[in-house]
């Protein structure tokens, strides 16, 4: 039998759907442009057919507005990525961002990541999965809440390639030794820093406004990232 914290149908989802305000331009966008970029949660795709082509394919868990996804598909014309969001206001952003760039090398979708990751990619087939300032849930009775988990690090470790990696960023120390705590016990993945701690960004990792604001305030961005075993 599943635990609670594996079961589809009781388990503790990491974020709250919020009906954000969509913009006028994001409406256009989610109205022309969702056949063309977003993916059906339901359908069965062979991802290679998705983009006409094999590529190295990455995951991003909750892009948010999307434009580090954008800029990371921009610069690395030669992976695909696949972006998962709840939030249609982010999804209609990133897909005005797809659209005015002409970049062709990501798709959508517009669900629970969660369930996809599980249900709808394959086993040993993802070069890399993003996970950049998810929601920390600071509250310690939310802590439940985090997407960083030992059935999500179970989960890595079985979709990811041998020697794919996971990427995880955020601006809360605390979320910050949790993940580092629990991703060190989790079997399958191996930390990318040989001392155990918290890797220097990569370049591949965009800045966000956000996060250039905070270091000028001279607080803290901690980046960690795991190779499967």
């Amino acid at each position: 039998m599943l635990s609670t914290e594996q079961s589809p149908t009781h388990r503790i989802r990491s974020f709250i759907r919020r009906q954000g305000r969509i913009t006028q331009g994001q409406q256009l966008a989610l109205d022309n442009h969702w056949d063309r970029y977003c993916l059906d949660p339901d359908a069965d795709y062979d991802f290679n057919q998705v983009f006409g082509r094999a590529a190295p394919l990455i995951v991003e868990i909750g892009f948010g507005t999307g434009d580090s996804l954008a800029k990371m598909a921009a610069a690395n014309p030669d992976n695909d990525y696949i972006g998962i969001e709840v939030h249609k206001p982010g999804v209609g952003h990133l897909m005005l961002l797809l659209d005015q760039q002409g970049l062709t090398n990501v798709r959508i979708y517009c669900h629970d990541a969660i369930d996809i990751i599980e249900h709808k990619v394959a086993d040993n087939s993802l070069a890399g999965v993003h996970l950049f300032f998810p929601d920390p849930w600071p509250k310690k009775k939310h802590h439940k809440r985090r997407i960083v988990r030992p059935s999500f690090v179970e989960l890595l470790a079985r979709k990811l390639q041998l020697n794919g990696y996971f990427h995880a960023a955020t601006d809360w120390q605390n979320y910050a030794e949790h993940m580092l705590e629990i991703l060190s016990a989790g079997a399958g993945l191996g930390n990318a820093n040989q001392t155990g701690d918290y890797c220097e960004r990569p370049e591949y990792r965009p800045l966000t406004r956000f996060e250039q604001r905070g270091l000028r305030l001279g607080h803290g961005v901690w980046d960690l990232i795991f190779r499967r075993k």
